[in-house]
């Protein structure tokens, strides 16, 4: 907003100055011509009668050419003095024999032989310099006729000095505008930027703190109140939702975990055939109580401002993948890891750990006896926005039924499940993924996976890419599995 502003006065003041000095220029330029034609009428008129009154007292040949000499130097130009047949009296500067007796036929000085009342002024070039001209007649009986020529080159100086002056006193007028119209435009931008700071804090999660704006335009004060109602209003709801979920969730806990163990109580009471309704409603349970897990992680995440610290990715996926070795043996599916030395990535603490157990859970539920689930670390290259920074591409792949497109584009959406899914699913590991992706400053994706199945991959942001590094305790690029067991 103060560039804008600022922006704003510099283009009012320059369209000020521009309307004020270019006119004054031009009438400086045709004052300043006027003048010096005016003082060269004068010249050629006082030259006139002095050789008039010279002529008529006969010493014309005596005192004639030092008043002719005289009178071209203090004008900087030249003179010459005709008789009334265009002969050369006097001159300021040696005249050639032709250019002497072509006199009278110069335009100027035939109009001053005839007598005319005005003088006659003419610019012309000679010998590659501009001249301007002037002609005035000798006495009242065209006696002779006095031609004077002034170079217009310190015209031309006068107005280009007086164009230099106006610019300069353009651009400092300009310069005096730019530093008040800064300080006015930082003055007038304050409540602005108040509410700009309060905006972003609200935006990163944070409470933001009521904006006190008690100066100002009165459309900015009303902004400022109404963003202050907002921001309660905001907060309200976000505090409501945050302990509804957090609430419901701990209370069902209790209940859930009293119906499963009565279910379990129940089963040597039930005969044969109504135990596979009591597994179905014992695995029903366990779901239940795995998605109020899920929404009580959602709750936590919502509610924690912790920021992201650098954590070594690839010692937590080889810690993850030795913790999920034994179940996916014993479901007969090979677990591969890819691990190399991509550094440290930036992530919630705990985040990557999440992340891995629900892609891995998904994976396992959706991949059938005999595949390969894949979990692969993979660097890219910086992007071209922020070049000193990179990404960590986190890909765990299956080799199950897979994903539509439609299907890919709303597996991030809280209890959604895939037609035909396994059973035991919440719908909610996913949305949790893509949540701690983007609290992580990442994003999570899924996509159709070379073998048929699906490929999750989660970005994130590198903390501290060293090329080359390898994570603790597992050399670059093992491969680390446990062979499919077949039941």
């Amino acid at each position: 907003m103060t560039r804008r502003l600022l922006l704003s006065y510099l283009t009012l003041a320059a369209l000020v100055l521009l309307c004020l000095e270019i006119p004054l220029g031009f009438v400086y330029s045709r004052g300043e011509r006027e003048r010096v034609v005016g003082a060269a009428r004068d010249e050629a008129e006082s030259v006139s009668a002095y050789a008039a009154l010279s002529l008529a007292t006969g010493r014309a040949e005596r005192d004639l050419p030092d008043r002719v000499a005289h009178c071209a130097a203090r004008i900087g130009g030249k003179v010459v003095v005709v008789d009334g047949t265009g002969a050369l009296l006097a001159t300021s500067h040696p005249l050639s024999a032709e250019v002497s007796r072509s006199l009278s036929s110069r335009p100027g000085i035939a109009a001053a032989l005839r007598g005319a009342s005005t003088a006659d002024v003419r610019t012309s070039t000679i010998g590659g310099v501009e001249y301007l001209s002037v002609a005035a007649p000798m006495g009242h009986g065209a006696q002779g006729a006095v031609w004077l020529t002034v170079p217009t080159r310190m015209v031309h100086e006068r107005v280009h000095h007086v164009w230099l002056l106006l610019a300069l006193g353009g651009l400092g007028v300009l310069t005096a505008v730019a530093l008040v119209g800064f300080g006015i435009a930082r003055w007038t931008g304050r409540p602005i930027r108040e509410l700009e700071r309060a905006t972003h804090e609200l935006a990163q999660g944070g409470r933001a703190a009521p904006v006190t704006v008690t100066k100002g335009p009165p459309e900015v004060r009303s902004l400022a109140a109404a963003f202050n109602r907002t921001a309660a209003r905001l907060a309200h709801l976000l505090e409501a939702q945050r302990a509804f979920a957090g609430e419901a969730s701990h209370q069902l806990k209790t209940p859930l975990a009293a119906l499963r163990l009565r279910l379990e109580n129940l089963e040597p009471s039930v005969s044969a055939r109504g135990r596979g309704s009591l597994t179905a409603a014992v695995t029903e349970t366990d779901r239940l109580a795995r998605m109020v897990e899920g929404l009580l992680a959602m709750a936590r995440l919502e509610e924690d401002a912790a920021r992201p610290v650098p954590v070594d990715v690839g010692e937590v996926c080889a810690e993850r993948h030795r913790t999920w070795l034994p179940l996916y043996g014993r479901q007969g599916v090979s677990l591969v890891l890819f691990s190399g030395g991509v550094g440290p990535v930036s992530a919630l603490p705990g985040a990557v750990e999440q992340i891995l157990d629900n892609l891995l859970s998904n994976a396992l539920r959706a991949s059938p006896a005999g595949s390969t689930v894949t979990v692969e670390l993979r660097p890219q290259s910086p992007h071209r926005r922020a070049p000193r920074s990179g990404w960590i591409d986190l890909h765990v792949t299956d080799e199950g039924p897979g994903m539509s497109a439609d299907q890919r584009a709303r597996a991030f959406d809280r209890f959604w499940r895939a037609p035909g899914a396994p059973k035991g699913g919440t719908g909610l590991g996913l949305a949790l993924v893509q949540r701690l992706a983007h609290a992580s400053g990442g994003e999570a994706s899924l996509r159709a996976a070379a073998t048929g199945g699906l490929d999750a991959v989660v970005r994130l942001p590198s903390a501290r890419p060293v090329p080359g590094a390898r994570p603790p305790g597992r050399p670059p690029g093992r491969r680390w599995e446990v062979p499919a067991v077949r039941t």
